[in-house]
């Protein structure tokens, strides 16, 4: 990772990349990455979003944001740490307590994993499967350590993977012990609407694309913020072969 500086994004100023950002233009495939299309650039996907330019950037509590802090490389790794964590632990598609299936499909990595269904939202020591949760991978507590100031490692790390109509409903994040430790979010692949409000239901909220290599920090007041994703931009990234977005959520459950 680049060296971090966090982006506050307060006021009313136009999100723009910074200008050393480094695009996750390279696309999977054979025995690694290839080369982009030819002529084809990560710039001309984003100038093509529906909503390019016209997201306002507005203060979200204590929430913060790096964008683009890792790189292609990086991004592509972290893909491949994901598989391996999928192939021994499988993705699955949760329910609510009503019985609702949830859009996007997910699994874990680290000592605790987070499940749901109709017994509720809960964490678990045992994949659905009975299996365990495999480790989560050094390359991601690398992350959590330098962003988010905490004494203690993460020891969970949620993964949801959302095709092109997957969506989060606001919610909290309150299954947890302690709240004195932050959610940190990394996003790998297409561009999510992320929506942040407060800590009450039915407040103001604020929007911003995350996109492939940011990392977002939730912590102190805005540890308990409702928060969601929208919708997913398709085509937006080349970083994973089929599409959609990646997001892995590190968490202290206990």
């Amino acid at each position: 990772m680049r060296p971090l500086a966090p982006d506050p994004r307060i006021g009313p100023k136009r999100f723009r990349r910074p200008p050393d950002r480094l695009p996750g233009v390279y696309r999977e495939g054979g025995g690694g990455l290839q080369a982009p299309e030819a002529g084809r650039k990560e710039e001309d996907l984003h100038e093509n979003h529906p909503d390019a330019d016209r997201v306002p950037m507005a203060g979200i509590g204590a929430a913060q944001l790096w964008p683009g802090v890792l790189d292609p490389g990086q991004q592509a790794a972290l893909v491949s740490d994901v598989r391996a964590i999928a192939a021994a632990a499988p993705l699955f598609r949760p329910v609510t307590r009503r019985g609702q299936e949830m859009s996007v499909r997910m699994t874990s990595a680290g000592s605790l994993g987070w499940v749901s269904d109709r017994r509720g939202y809960r964490y678990e020591p045992l994949h659905p499967s009975g299996v365990s949760w495999p480790p989560i991978p050094d390359a991601v507590h690398d992350i959590w350590r330098a962003v988010s100031g905490a004494e203690r490692q993460a020891d969970c790390c949620l993964i949801n993977y959302y095709d092109g109509a997957a969506r989060m409903g606001l919610h909290q994040d309150r299954d947890e012990a302690d709240f004195r430790w932050p959610v940190v979010s990394v996003s790998l692949g297409d561009d999510a609407l992320f929506r942040i409000g407060g800590t009450e239901r039915g407040g103001p909220t604020h929007s911003v694309w995350l996109r492939s290599g940011d990392v977002l920090v939730m912590g102190g007041p805005a540890r308990l913020c409702y928060h969601g994703v929208d919708r997913i931009a398709a085509g937006t990234s080349m970083l994973l072969p089929n599409g959609g977005r990646i997001n892995l959520t590190l968490r202290v459950v206990t």
